[in-house]
């Protein structure tokens, strides 16, 4: 037997490959087959089933593309009402793969229909449990996203005590070198104080983990719902998509159409701009929004952040490959079909943005109106500037008209790469000069 963990850093999205005598389960798979193929040729084995702890909410599962073009089975709680056919998982049922057995363990809390599955090893011992979005590295997974969204639709504080118990009756009672493997690590929006180790143990979480701590339930669940931060636009959205499944990815990413810099941008259709800051400053459309997509960025959580699950909108870039890469990240999501076209940026009648004059700023900061757009749960730490508003970036294109147009703007986050966009969609909202203060920021920190 061997287990693969599948690492996603810029989702912090945990999928897994267990492979025994031949036959291969995967475990949340993303919407990339790929690496899960590979795994299949590596291990000269077959991929037979696919386990879904629950609908997610922040990537596309490629759960159907498996079971459309290579006959997998789909293994998922029932309580999920999905719109394909799979085979229901219920607590304590049991499915064998190869020499190894995966047990349901039922898990609310995350979301009311959410299964884990123990691993029981060759000889019958727990192994590995996969927790989805149940137990994370140091955290639990947030109850506030299911509210409007899913089969079933419950309150944060119902799921809360779900969570609880399932702490207590479920994770607590599995043996303390089970091996937790979860769907999430650090920088998700999942959680909100997850480690940045990937994997741990039962026996470590029951003493390291806050939330095995709270003996008491209505503390647990007090605690529990503090804090959270925001839910991305596309968060329902995607729920319902994995509910439904999608269709294979190669088959979606060839109906995008690609233009070329002379072709014509039809107007009132969002623009994104993938390139870095440094260049899209120097020249872009007017009216795009930048969202630089280099390997680091997060670039699929700002974008369904920023662009509403049915909006449409145009990808520019500089070269195709540019291009391509982003598109296929758009997909990570389910976005390629929003996307109008995906173009190279024109040679002429492009806008530049003019830099801040740090010296001025520094010497005369109510000159400005500075705008802080982190999260709220990041102002609680304290602010940069004691005059400045805070308006989170996911909200700043419906809430710019709260902003006065009496002096310049000024934009910070808190490192450089979301004042970029906070900045871009700003400078077409308002009729005075926005400023983005980049990386600058960590001057006055």
């Amino acid at each position: 037997m061997e287990i693969k963990q599948i690492y996603d850093k810029a989702l912090a999205h945990g999928s897994y490959a267990i492979e025994s005598n031949g036959q291969i389960a995967l475990v949340d798979p993303g919407r990339d087959p790929q690496p899960y193929l590979d795994f299949a040729q590596a291990h000269n084995g077959k991929i037979v089933a696919i386990f879904e702890t629950h609908p997610h909410a922040d990537f596309a599962s490629s759960h159907l593309e498996f079971q459309k073009k290579y006959g997998a089975d789909i293994y998922v709680n029932p309580k999920v009402g999905v719109s394909y056919d799979y085979k229901p998982m219920e607590h304590n049922d049991v499915v064998k793969i190869g020499n190894v057995e995966f047990k349901a363990l039922f898990t609310p809390g995350h979301s009311p229909d959410h299964n884990s599955y123990l691993l029981l090893d060759e000889e019958g011992k727990e192994k590995a449990v996969f927790t989805g979005d149940s137990l994370f590295v140091g955290d639990v997974g947030r109850p506030d996203l299911r509210e409007g969204a899913g089969n079933i639709k419950v309150s944060k504080k119902e799921l809360a005590g779900m969570m609880y118990d399932t702490l207590n009756s479920v994770f607590s009672e599995l043996e303390e070198d089970v091996v937790v493997y979860p769907a999430h690590g650090a920088g998700s929006l999942c959680g909100k104080n997850m480690s940045d180790d990937l994997y741990s143990t039962i026996g470590r979480e029951k003493k390291e983990n806050w939330a095995f701590q709270l003996k008491e339930k209505e503390s647990f669940i007090d605690s529990y719902l503090e804090g959270q931060s925001f839910i991305p636009k596309y968060f329902p959205y995607e729920v319902e998509l994995n509910r439904k499944g999608l269709e294979s990815l190669d088959e979606s990413l060839k109906k995008v159409p690609y233009l070329s810099a002379t072709d014509t941008l039809e107007k009132g259709v969002l623009v994104i701009d993938v390139r870095d800051q440094e260049k899209y400053k120097a020249g872009h459309i007017d009216g795009a929004i930048n969202i630089p997509n280099n390997e680091n960025d997060k670039f699929e959580t700002w974008l369904g952040s920023i662009v509403g699950p049915e909006e449409q909108f145009y990808l520019v870039g500089d070269t195709k490959e540019e291009l391509d890469y982003a598109v296929k990240r758009a997909a990570k999501i389910a976005y390629e079909s929003n996307i109008k076209g995906a173009s190279l940026i024109p040679e002429g009648n492009l806008t530049s943005t003019e830099p801040i004059d740090l010296q001025d700023f520094k010497q005369n900061p109510d000159k400005y109106t500075i705008i802080d757009i982190r999260n709220t749960s990041e102002v609680a730490g304290g602010k940069f500037f004691d005059a400045s508003i805070n308006i989170p970036l996911p909200e700043l294109r419906e809430r710019a008209g709260e902003i006065s147009g009496d002096k310049p703007v000024v934009v910070h986050c808190a490192g450089g790469y979301r004042s970029a966009a906070g900045s871009s969609i700003l400078a077409q909202k308002l009729h005075v000069k926005v400023f983005d203060l980049s990386e600058a920021v960590n001057d006055f920190k």
